[in-house]
């Protein structure tokens, strides 16, 4: 009976272990993003999000900017939270972005969520993201 139970545990751990790398895979790649902030929509700054295979490591490319190293929070089903920061805004000339943090769901190839990007002199900006696998 204890060997059928440590079976048992030992399959249920593979299973879970290849169902956290296949949901890392599975949002793994090159997202081309668009940005919307405020009540009209405004378009905002684009960029390109790259998640590396193993689900864990990403970075955040501006348009005419170097990779910015990004955190993967949190994954989980279809729900990804990353954070970037600090670096120098791309909206407000000689501002730093002490914290973006965004929030995205991901079907397939469409990914669409929001961010709040706070300033170091402490104003906050919300928006909508949206993105498309690279092909």
């Amino acid at each position: 009976m204890l060997r059928q139970l440590c079976c048992a545990i030992t399959a249920l751990v593979g299973c879970v272990t290849i169902a956290a790398a296949q949901q890392g895979a599975g949002a793994a790649g090159t997202w081309n993003a668009t940005t919307t902030i405020g009540a009209k929509d405004s378009v905002g700054p684009t960029y390109v999000l790259k998640i590396a295979p193993d689900g864990k490591t990403a970075t955040i490319r501006f348009v005419r900017r170097d990779p910015i190293p990004t955190r993967i929070v949190a994954m989980a089903g279809d729900s990804i939270v990353i954070e970037t920061g600090p670096y120098p805004s791309v909206l407000r000339p000689g501002q730093t972005v002490t914290l973006l943090r965004t929030v995205v769901h991901y079907n397939s190839n469409a990914m669409t969520g929001t961010f709040e990007a706070k300033y170091s002199n402490g104003d906050v900006v919300k928006g909508k993201t949206k993105a498309r696998r690279a092909k």
